[in-house]
């Protein structure tokens, strides 16, 4: 392969799977934590069209990212609420948590800009430039935050109790230790993560918000999260992966392979989606999650 065509695949790929990385790693966070959260799609949607609105109105890209990360950090304290505070069902928060952003991005955006629930196109300092080897900021601040995630979970104080929590929440509890508060620091953390994940979809990939602009990347991130067995490193190369494929497909459309002829640009678009099965059932081995994961604590007296 040409230097210059696996350099060009290597952007490529590294660019898609930003968005994934930065959503696995907010499930890594609130699912070490105890709390599953099958919500990642929603908050990446809400944070997508909460930068590109913030963004086009201001200017500026990092007011954008701002305002995509208080809108998902918004959505995941609704969740907090209801699966740490309430003791609801964490899958059914989740669930609620992607329709609700589904449906209201696409009347919010609708009233506003009356197109359809897309924003007007971005431009200049609305969007991300290129800092470094022709990537954003965003890329970089998603890339950093592999290693902080292994540090701070597996080397701190903090990263441990979290983890605690995420096995055992009674023992956590008798050593005075405040489960609710890990979990929604936790969970705090997971928005952080949707809201860089969804800014760089609509303001450092794209140009503005398109509805449904996040196509499943949030259920791709809980897959590839699987993958890696809830591990930050081997998080980075699975979503690279997806990225790869992604770029391949990309590729690949209206391009005849030998004995084959034209590929149907479905088959190729459904690339990434397929690998998902394949890991969801069971092509990894066994990958087991916290013992205590989507189940809500309840203090004994």
């Amino acid at each position: 392969m040409d230097v210059s065509v696996f350099g060009g695949l290597f952007d490529s790929s590294l660019r898609l799977s930003i968005p994934l990385l930065a959503a696995c790693l907010a499930g890594l966070w609130s699912e070490r934590s105890g709390v599953v959260d099958i919500g990642l799609e929603g908050k990446m949607l809400v944070a997508a069209f909460a930068a590109a609105a913030a963004a086009h109105a201001s200017g500026s890209a990092w007011v954008g990212l701002l305002a995509g990360t208080g809108a998902a950090v918004a959505f995941a304290l609704i969740h907090g609420f209801a699966s740490i505070s309430q003791r609801g069902n964490q899958i059914v928060s989740g669930v609620a948590i992607n329709m609700l952003a589904v449906g209201l991005t696409a009347i919010v955006g609708n009233a506003w800009y009356g197109q359809g629930g897309r924003t007007p196109p971005l431009e200049g300092a609305a969007r991300f430039d290129e800092i470094f080897l022709g990537h954003s900021a965003p890329v970089f601040l998603t890339l950093l935050a592999v290693p902080v995630t292994w540090f701070v979970l597996g080397k701190t104080r903090f990263g441990l109790r979290l983890r605690a929590v995420g096995e055992n929440p009674a023992a956590v509890d008798t050593a005075g230790i405040s489960v609710t508060g890990l979990r929604y620091a936790a969970v705090i953390i997971c928005g952080v993560l949707c809201g860089l994940a969804g800014t760089y979809l609509s303001v450092g990939q794209s140009a503005g918000f398109l509805p449904n602009m996040t196509a499943g990347k949030g259920f791709i991130a809980l897959a590839a999260l699987i993958f890696a067995k809830w591990r930050a490193w081997p998080a980075l190369f699975t979503c690279f992966l997806f990225g790869v494929l992604d770029a391949v497909a990309i590729r690949l459309q209206g391009v005849s392979l030998p004995g084959i002829g034209e590929v149907p640009v479905q088959a190729i678009q459904a690339l990434p989606y397929l690998l998902t099965v394949i890991l969801l059932a069971g092509v990894i081995g066994k990958a087991i999650p916290p013992r205590a994961s989507g189940s809500p604590y309840v203090k004994e007296r």
